[in-house]
C-alpha cells in the first residue's frame, strides 16, 4: 500500500463565506483556520496547500465571552524610541474590526511560506457586502 499524495494540478479549490454576527470569535476563526488550511478534506496534506478561500462578513457583529473586552490587549512596536503600544480588544473592535479576526486566524497557523500563503487567501468585511458574488461561495455554518 502506498499512501496517497495530491498532485497540485488535482487540488480544487472552492469559495466560502461565514457570516460572524453574533458568532464567538473564536469559533469563527477556529472553522475559518481550519477550511484555509484544508483539514476539512480528505486529501489534507501537511506540506501542500490543499486549502480553501474563506470570506467572513460582519466582522463588526462578532461576540467574544468573558471580560475580553476589557483584558485583551493586543500590542504593537511601530520601531521608533517609545513606539509601544497597546489597545483593548473593545478599542480594536471599534477602530479596526477586520483586524482582530485577520490576527486571530492567522495565529492559528505555523510560521513559513506555506501558512503565510494559505493565510492570503482570507477575505474579512465588516459589513454584510462583500465584492465576491462572482465566486458563487457557500454558506459555511459555524
Amino acid at each position: 500500500m502506498k499512501t496517497y499524495l495530491p498532485k497540485v494540478d488535482e487540488i480544487e479549490h472552492k469559495c466560502y463565506v461565514i457570516d460572524a454576527k453574533d458568532k464567538i470569535l473564536g469559533k469563527v476563526a477556529a472553522r475559518a483556520a481550519s477550511v484555509l488550511r484544508g483539514k476539512h478534506k480528505r486529501i489534507y496534506t501537511p506540506f501542500l496547500d490543499t486549502g480553501d478561500t474563506v470570506i467572513i462578513i460582519n466582522a463588526d457583529k462578532v461576540k467574544v465571552t468573558g471580560k475580553k473586552l476589557t483584558d485583551k490587549v493586543y500590542s504593537r512596536y511601530t520601531g521608533y524610541p517609545s513606539g509601544f503600544r497597546e489597545m483593548t480588544l473593545e478599542n480594536m473592535l471599534a477602530k479596526r474590526p477586520v483586524k482582530v479576526l485577520e490576527l486571530a486566524v492567522s495565529r492559528m497557523f505555523p510560521r513559513g511560506p506555506l501558512a503565510y500563503k494559505q493565510t492570503s487567501k482570507l477575505k474579512v468585511y465588516a459589513g454584510e457586502v462583500h465584492p465576491h458574488a462572482a465566486q458563487k461561495p457557500i454558506v459555511l455554518e459555524v
